[in-house]
């Protein structure tokens, strides 16, 4: 496995990142020991996850990582471990606070949340889930400095930020003399490039790691996409595949000259980004777990990229060139 810096931090992640989004829906809690176990046996020491995690019951993944972590053998301590506060949680003592945002208010309570969840005194990263614009960066950064000088956090990140926002809190972080963020998970896979205009740019510049989400969009950028499979897929999916279904069979075509499954080949593009410090990848099994361990040894040739470009065209690099002299 190899490993790489968070941001301007000096924290050292795994090029892969668990996702822990299906623990507790589409995966059980044994077979989500499972691929934890897998994972940390492999090198993985990056796991991410959120409060809201759990499908109907929120706090369930949550509450199944802290079951592992319990059960020793170092787990805690070889985790870097990321979760996320945004969202509601339903809990009737918070009230009209705990509405989706990011007041200091809630920052706190929901901290404390999840650490009595996950079984841990800190997190090795805390993220916000998404922009809440009606909270003041002043009130932001006091929370997270306050988790911090706790000890209950150690990095802050952010998540679904545009490239300005994430320069408007750096700014702000500058002025008080903090930190401010070390990462911004994003969303970006070769069919969603829409990153390389700003925020990718912005990142790199502001000293941010960029973790994605969705590298396989959803599966449309996997070895099943075009494979006839039981059951039925969601309607969105199988819209998708019908809309891109040419441009579906150039990337399979490609994958199959590189001898490489398209998951595989998604992943490893990702990775050859300087930009990207791991994308996160959210198994169901172990098995889909292992089979995207091919993408650290895998490394795309120019010729590759350049085809790839080609396939799934992108802004055309960073903005104001992509579109302007």
């Amino acid at each position: 496995m190899d490993y790489q810096y968070l941001g301007k931090s000096g924290l050292r992640v795994s090029r892969l990142c668990l996702g822990t989004m299906n623990f507790g829906t589409a995966t059980d809690e044994k077979e989500a020991f499972r691929i934890m176990d897998t994972a940390l046996d492999a090198g993985i020491n990056f796991f991410d996850t959120a409060n809201v995690y759990g499908g109907e019951n929120a706090g369930l993944t949550e509450t199944i990582i802290g079951k592992w972590f319990k059960q020793g053998g170092g787990r805690r301590e070889k985790v870097v471990l990321g979760t996320k506060v945004y969202g509601s949680m339903q809990d009737a003592m918070d009230g009209p606070n705990d509405k989706a945002g990011l007041s200091a208010f809630k920052i706190r309570r929901h901290l404390e949340g999840s650490l009595e969840r996950l079984q841990t005194d800190h997190v090795e990263l805390y993220q916000m889930h998404h922009i809440d614009p009606a909270v003041t960066w002043e009130e932001l950064w006091g929370a997270f400095e306050l988790g911090i000088s706790q000890g209950k956090i150690g990095y802050v990140g952010s998540s679904n930020f545009a490239a300005w926002q994430l320069a408007v809190a750096q700014g702000a972080a500058k002025h008080r003399h903090f930190l401010g963020l070390v990462s911004e998970q994003h969303k970006y896979n070769l069919n969603c490039r829409y990153a390389e205009l700003e925020v990718l740019p912005a990142a790199k510049q502001l000293g941010i790691g960029i973790i994605t989400w969705s590298p396989l969009d959803g599966g449309l950028l996997g070895r099943n996409a075009l494979k006839k499979l039981p059951g039925s897929r969601s309607g969105d999916i199988a819209e998708k595949i019908n809309t891109q279904r040419t441009q579906l069979e150039q990337f399979k075509s490609l994958c199959d000259e590189l001898g490489k499954s398209q998951d595989t080949v998604s992943l490893a593009w990702q990775l050859a980004n300087p930009a990207v410090t791991a994308p996160i990848i959210g198994p169901r099994t172990v098995e889909q777990l292992e089979s995207a361990f091919a993408a650290i040894e895998t490394n795309l040739d120019q010729a590759a990229l350049k085809r790839l470009d080609e396939i799934f065209p992108g802004p055309g690099g960073p903005a104001p060139q992509a579109y302007a002299w």
